[in-house]
């Protein structure tokens, strides 16, 4: 399944050449995947609260084909291409129109208080393997 998320380029996403900065594109992936996890009915502030638990990005692969400019409206397509007990692996494109803007693959895992790494429940599992 393939999420969808649009965002619109506005002058604060861009740099000196009125291109999109290269930091904000993982803002903007980022945006697309909490987007995702909350529409699968994962609430990430209630479960720091009830379980102590977080997601947090160990990886990023990401590979800038073409730039992004002012007032473009862009469409992050997400992927969820792996589940584990305690990693996701996701794919996310940058498009506009049919132009692949920007490519990517984030590793997310899931952590307790203390920073260690912990097998994701069940439950969020079950929910992102809809």
């Amino acid at each position: 399944m393939t999420h969808e998320f649009s965002v619109r380029v506005y002058y604060e996403d861009t740099d000196l050449a009125g291109i999109v900065y290269y930091a904000n594109y993982l803002k903007f992936i980022e945006r697309a995947r909490s987007t995702m996890v909350r529409e699968a009915g994962i609430d990430q502030g209630a479960m720091k609260d009830a379980d102590g638990l977080v997601f947090a990005v160990r990886h990023v692969d990401a590979t800038y084909l073409k730039p992004a400019k002012l007032d473009d409206e862009l469409l992050i397509a997400t992927k969820l291409q792996q589940l584990s007990g305690a990693k996701l692996l996701f794919e996310q494109d940058v498009m506009r129109g049919n132009e692949m803007l920007f490519s990517s693959k984030i590793t997310v895992i899931c952590m307790n208080g203390a920073g260690r790494v912990v097998r994701l429940p069940a439950e969020i599992r079950a929910q992102l393997a809809l």
